[in-house]
């Protein structure tokens, strides 16, 4: 009886997951607002609390944060990494500053204490790279000047997970300062140990896992993967970040492939982790945490339109490019949830996880209109502005005395 009523259960979900991401694609827009919904109508306090399957779903998710991080992997090379890393350092600092203090002070001003200082900072930090590859692909983006601006600071929050992620895990799980840096100096010495595998042997690795049969290499590189992020975990160092290094390490065909084959997979298992999420949230928690997250949106919204402006101005680009590029890094979605999971999983504040849908909710809806609209207003605003300002100039003693005004 239980096992039927797992079925049912998780069935239904995988089918209205289905369906939602099918209104969401006719309408163009994220699904993952309906899928963190779906998850608040069906968890704690929702319509229909779901009992039989929840475990089931709590693996699916865990399997969904290791598959989004693989697939972040396998969109770079090493190379790609430590040259993007060399040219676009000084454009990830100022996204830092930017983006990460306000979720940082936001928290110390509700009181929440260091540690969710922390947590908050990375929510707050993080953009959706895929909500922004997306919006780019419908918008006609991708050839654009501005886009590798774009792209490079994606690239550089994405290297900085790799460090960030072992620092949060040793936070919420509540180590000591000296386990804390033994586990930051395991994680940074396997990143670097990695990527300079990847750099020097990167052929011989993906030689090794390549496959003709696609059969094979999915099983072979699934294995891999959760393997990796078993052991990574077991480290206290972070399944995420084991799994980031595996997608690092493979390139060339093998990248290709596993990516064309491991793609549904990792659409599924992320959007039920969307729905997990959105299951330990009980509703009633986000009216009184809705003004807050509404401020951060609205301030960091601000702050990533400066970061891309800042950037692209940098890199040279149009005035028209770098408003373009800061209305495109606004949306944040995947990774600001999966550092909010881990807070919420380790009990680090009640009021986090609320927090973190409702400030994910408004900006990955907001996000396609800033980069949509933020270039067309700033310059509707510039059209308003000089014809004022040149009015004013005509109207100054200096310009009446430079130009005789005729009866």
């Amino acid at each position: 009886m239980h096992s039927a009523v797992l079925l049912i259960e998780f069935g239904s979900i995988i089918l209205g997951l289905g369906l939602l991401g099918r209104f969401a694609a006719r309408f163009q827009f994220s699904p993952i607002p309906l899928y963190l919904l779906s998850g608040l109508a069906f968890g704690e306090g929702g319509l229909l609390p779901l009992g039989a399957s929840e475990e089931f779903v709590a693996t699916g998710a865990e399997i969904g944060v290791i598959l989004l991080l693989l697939m972040l992997g396998l969109e770079y090379t090493a190379s790609d990494l430590v040259s993007n890393l060399k040219a676009h350092y000084p454009a990830g600092l100022v996204d830092f500053a930017l983006n990460a203090l306000p979720g940082a002070a936001a928290a110390l001003l509700l009181g929440w204490g260091p540690v969710a200082a922390v947590v908050l900072a990375g929510v707050t930090w993080i953009s959706s790279s895929g909500v922004i590859a997306k919006v780019l692909g419908d918008l006609g983006r991708v050839g654009n000047r501005e886009t590798p601006v774009i792209l490079s600071v994606l690239v550089l929050e994405d290297l900085a997970m790799a460090v960030y992620l072992p620092i949060v895990t040793a936070l919420v799980a509540g180590v000591g300062l000296a386990a804390g840096s033994v586990t930051l100096a395991i994680a940074l010495g396997v990143a670097g140990l990695v990527l300079f595998a990847a750099v020097r042997y990167g052929r011989v690795i993906s030689r090794f896992v390549s496959s003709d049969d696609p059969e094979k290499l999915l099983l072979v590189v699934l294995g891999l993967t959760i393997l990796v992020a078993g052991v990574a975990q077991q480290l206290q160092v972070s399944a995420a970040v084991g799994a980031f290094l595996v997608g690092i390490a493979l390139s060339g065909e093998v990248a290709e492939g596993a990516h064309t084959l491991l793609s549904p997979l990792r659409d599924l298992f992320a959007a039920v982790f969307f729905v997990f999420f959105g299951l330990h949230t009980d509703p009633a928690s986000i009216p009184p945490v809705l003004l807050p997250a509404l401020a951060l949106a609205v301030v960091t919204a601000s702050t990533k339109i400066a970061t891309g402006y800042w950037a692209a101005r940098r890199a040279g680009i149009s005035v028209k490019g770098r408003w373009r590029a800061g209305g495109a890094l606004v949306a944040r979605g995947e990774f600001s949830i999966v550092i909010a999971g881990l807070a919420v999983t380790a009990g680090i504040e009640p009021s986090l996880g609320p927090l973190a849908t409702a400030y994910v909710l408004i900006l990955v809806v907001l996000g396609p209109l800033t980069a949509r609209y933020t270039e067309p207003l700033a310059a509707w605003w510039a059209r308003r502005r000089t014809p004022h300002e040149h009015a004013a100039t005509e109207q100054s003693p200096e310009a009446r005395t430079q130009t005789p005004v005729r009866d």
